[in-house]
């Protein structure tokens, strides 16, 4: 009998999570990894585990910036990441806004990202994570039945004082703190 291997995945938001939380960031310069996010990608990586990021960004709809903008940024993201012996599995982003586009089943908390990377790269979403600073984030990773983890850097040490009915299964202090703990 042939059985089909599936792989783990970390999903991860990123502006709060991996860089620093600017809105709408729109300028590469302005692109900053928060400290210890990229030894925590590093880690992540050696323990096993596809890394993919899951990111709204409403901007481009609100006209903000461009898609080619938003490439720009994460070709730089990747060459530091590179250059550090990094390399992310997949970038998947949302485009849209409802109050610009109208819905879109990508947009977090709805699953379509996910469901996206999951299909192609044969996660088991039980054995996978979704890391984020927002309990929108939280909310994703309950839906697509992933573990839950809210960091407090981006908005998470105000969003973790909202926490009510979306509940985090963990709160780190920040990526390298998951990292290290898993």
């Amino acid at each position: 009998m042939k059985t089909t291997d599936t792989n783990k995945a970390i999903f991860l938001d990123r502006d709060g999570v991996i860089n620093k939380e600017v809105s709408h960031l729109s300028d590469p310069k302005d692109f900053e990894f928060i400290k210890g996010s990229i030894e925590a990608l590093k880690l992540l990586k050696q323990k096993g585990f596809l890394l993919i990021i899951i990111t709204n960004q409403a901007g481009i709809a609100r006209g903000y910036f461009t898609e080619k903008t938003l490439i720009t940024i994460h070709n730089k993201m990747k060459n530091i990441l590179k250059k550090n012996n990094i390399q992310l599995d997949d970038i998947y982003y949302c485009p849209h806004h409802p109050e610009f586009t109208g819905p879109c089943d990508c947009r977090k908390p709805n699953l379509g990202m996910i469901l996206k990377a999951q299909l192609k790269y044969n996660i088991d979403l039980s054995n996978s994570y979704m890391v984020g600073d927002t309990l929108n984030d939280i909310q994703t990773g309950r839906a697509a039945r992933c573990k839950t983890v809210l960091v407090l850097t981006g908005y998470g040490n105000e969003e973790q004082k909202k926490i009510s009915n979306i509940v985090p299964d963990m709160i780190f202090k920040n990526l390298k703190e998951f990292a290290i703990s898993i």
